[in-house]
C-alpha cells in the first residue's frame, strides 16, 4: 500500500502509527469484543476513553482547574454561534478582530445574537496580515474579545497573546491547537475542531473559563450550553464517541513525541524551510508578512500562473496531493500541522526547485 503526501488543511493527514493502532482495535478494543463506534457512550469502555482523551487535554495544555474541557459537535463554523449565545448577553456586546476568513464569518454569525464591533481589521491588506494590538479599540463594556489564532485560507497567524485587559480573550485556535506550548490561564474560551492538529472531523474541543458561565441566551439549545454540558461530562447528549477515541490516540502520539515542546520545534524547522526556500526563489513567493506567516499553513503563489495547473499535476505524480489553494485566494497552500513529517516538506521543497529549475 502506497500513501500519498496529504498537504490538506482539514481533515488533514494523522499519524500513521495513529492509524495503525485504530485500525487493530477497530473490531475488538482492548478485548471488548465491540469496536468503539458500536459502543454505548456510557459504558465502561468509552467512560475510560472519555476520561481518558480528557485528562490528555489537560496534561498536554496544562489546563487549570478553573477551566472546563468539553467535547462539543459541529466544529469551530458551530461555535461562531454557540459561543455569543453563552456568552454576549452579560453586557449585550463583544468585540471582533477581524484577519481573514474565519473570523469575519465568526463577527457575521455572532452579529445575530447581539451587537458586535469590530476592535481591528487587516482587511484594508487582503488580509496579509495581523492587526497589531495597538490598533485594537476594544470596547469597554464587551462581554468578550474574539480572536481567530491562524487563519487556514490567508496562511496568517498571530505569535502573540493580546492584552486584553479584564475582558475575556476569546480564541478560535482550530488550526494550530496543540503545534506548541499554550498559557490556557490568558484565555477565556478557546475553541478548536479536532481534523486539523488533533483527530478527524467531528468532535470540537472547547476550553471554558467556569466563571463565564451562567450568561446563556434563553434560546440557547441544551445540548449548546458550556455549563449543563461542563455538568453532564459532556455527555448531555451522545458524544462523537469515535472521534474522541481517535483524538485520543493523537494526543497520545503527541505525548510520546516529546508534548508540544517537541511540536513546536518541528513545526518551526518546517515551516522555516519552505519560508526560506519562498524567499529566495524566483518562481514561487509568499505574500503575507513575515511576521505573521503561519507555521501551520504556507500559502505560496507562481509568478507565472498559467504553470499553476501544471505545478499540481507534477506534485500529483510525486505522490504529492491537496496543495491548490482555497477557491477565495487562489495559489498554492500547504498545510504541515503536527503529523506532517519533516521528510515530506523536504520532498515537497525539492520538487518545488525541480520545477522551479525546469521552467524558468
Amino acid at each position: 500500500m502506497s500513501r500519498v503526501i496529504n498537504f490538506s488543511s482539514g481533515p488533514a493527514t494523522l499519524p500513521d502509527e495513529v492509524l495503525r493502532l485504530a485500525a487493530t482495535d477497530m473490531l475488538d478494543w482492548r478485548g471488548s469484543g465491540m469496536s468503539v463506534m458500536e459502543m454505548s457512550h456510557r459504558g465502561p469502555e468509552f467512560t475510560e476513553i472519555l476520561a481518558n482523551t480528557h485528562s490528555l487535554v489537560r496534561q498536554l495544555l496544562q489546563v487549570p482547574d478553573n477551566y472546563a474541557v468539553l467535547f462539543m459537535q459541529g466544529g469551530a463554523i458551530a461555535q461562531n454561534a454557540i459561543l455569543p449565545m453563552n456568552l454576549i448577553a452579560k453586557t449585550g456586546v463583544a468585540d471582533y478582530v477581524v484577519s481573514g476568513v474565519w473570523s469575519e464569518k465568526s463577527m457575521k454569525e455572532a452579529g445575530k445574537y447581539g451587537q458586535v464591533n469590530v476592535a481591528a481589521s487587516s482587511s484594508n491588506n487582503g488580509f496579509l496580515s495581523v492587526p497589531q494590538e495597538d490598533q485594537w479599540q476594544i470596547s469597554p463594556h464587551a462581554s468578550y474579545v474574539h480572536m481567530c489564532s491562524n487563519e487556514t485560507i490567508g496562511g496568517v497567524e498571530c505569535h502573540w497573546i493580546p492584552d486584553t485587559g479584564g475582558i475575556p480573550l476569546v480564541a478560535d485556535m482550530s488550526s494550530n491547537i496543540m503545534s506548541a506550548p499554550l498559557d490556557v490561564a490568558r484565555y477565556g474560551v478557546i475553541y478548536a475542531g479536532a481534523q486539523k492538529n488533533m483527530g478527524p472531523s467531528g468532535v470540537t474541543l472547547v476550553i471554558v473559563r467556569r466563571d463565564l458561565f451562567g450568561h446563556a441566551l434563553p434560546v440557547t439549545p441544551s445540548a449548546f450550553n458550556y455549563q449543563l454540558q461542563d455538568e453532564q461530562s459532556s455527555m448531555y447528549n451522545t458524544p462523537p464517541t469515535y472521534a474522541i477515541y481517535i483524538m485520543g490516540l493523537v494526543l497520545q502520539h503527541i505525548q510520546q513525541q516529546g508534548g508540544l515542546q517537541a511540536m513546536q520545534s518541528l513545526n518551526q524547522r518546517k515551516a522555516d524551510m519552505l519560508y526560506d526556500y519562498l524567499d529566495h526563489s524566483r518562481l514561487f513567493f509568499n505574500k503575507v508578512q513575515h511576521a505573521d506567516r503561519s507555521r501551520m499553513n504556507v500559502t505560496f503563489f507562481l509568478r507565472d500562473a498559467s504553470l499553476n495547473d501544471a505545478f499540481l499535476q507534477g506534485a500529483e505524480k510525486e505522490g504529492m496531493v491537496q496543495l491548490r489553494g482555497h477557491r477565495s485566494a487562489g495559489g498554492m497552500r500547504a498545510s504541515i500541522y503536527n503529523a506532517m513529517p519533516l521528510v515530506h516538506v523536504e520532498r515537497l521543497r525539492d520538487y518545488m526547485h525541480r520545477f522551479e529549475q525546469s521552467h524558468t
